[in-house]
């Protein structure tokens, strides 16, 4: 059986998605060693891009070209509008991170590049480029968090992280998101690789700089 188009666009990433994959901060978050001032800047920054998430979000729907895809993704938008915004919440007030530093902060690199490429695949219209944007994002992330020991860490901070990437509806998601690739992306092929290729590129960045940016909570 032939490879999944969407197995090619990961090996033709493989080095970047497995350094991502495997990054000191997916380590530390694993054993639990991770500082605190890493979690917090890395959860601003990640906070930071929600809104161009949500339009990427949006473009999706309107582009899909099935009910059935449209309200797949609709409930996603549900998903990350809820339980992962109470996450982030939760987070910042055990970090001790107030809402006038999130809002203070200045965008990394990393970050500044999601925004842009969030951004940049929602004008397009273009499903297949969507889709392979979103399928890094998510995959990328079910890919790490797969990996976790047990136990998990004891703090919700970190446990809560890795289960919000390792339940059975976060597989369905990601496993959905290959379906659609695999069927809409080999028409677009140059498209899809170079959207794809970007992203996983941005996310070890984005993991980089987690350590050069850290941020110190108000009640550290």
């Amino acid at each position: 059986m032939a490879d999944r188009f969407t197995d090619i666009l990961r090996q033709q990433n493989k080095e970047t998605w497995d350094k991502a994959v495997s990054h000191r901060f997916i380590r530390e978050l694993f054993d639990g060693s991770l500082n605190d001032a890493v979690m917090a800047g890395y959860l601003v920054q990640d906070y930071r891009f929600l809104d161009s998430f949500l339009m990427l979000l949006g473009s999706a729907v309107t582009s899909a070209d099935t009910l059935a895809s449209r309200l797949r993704l609709a409930r996603f938008i549900g998903e990350v509008a809820g339980d992962e915004n109470t996450y982030f919440l939760r987070a910042f007030e055990e970090l001790g991170v107030s809402e006038e530093q999130r809002e203070q902060v200045p965008d990394t690199e990393p970050s500044a590049a999601f925004t842009a490429l969030f951004r940049e695949a929602a004008e397009t219209c273009e499903y297949a480029a969507i889709l392979a944007v979103l399928l890094v994002a998510e995959g990328l992330y079910l890919d790490w968090a797969m990996n976790a020991p047990e136990p998990l860490p004891k703090s919700f901070v970190h446990a809560d992280w890795i289960t919000l990437h390792d339940y059975p509806g976060f597989h369905e998601l990601v496993e959905f998101l290959r379906d659609e690739l695999d069927r809409v992306g080999p028409a677009q092929r140059e498209l899809v690789e170079d959207f794809f290729t970007r992203t996983v590129a941005i996310e070890l960045a984005f993991f980089d700089a987690s350590y050069d940016h850290p941020l110190e909570g108000t009640n550290r």
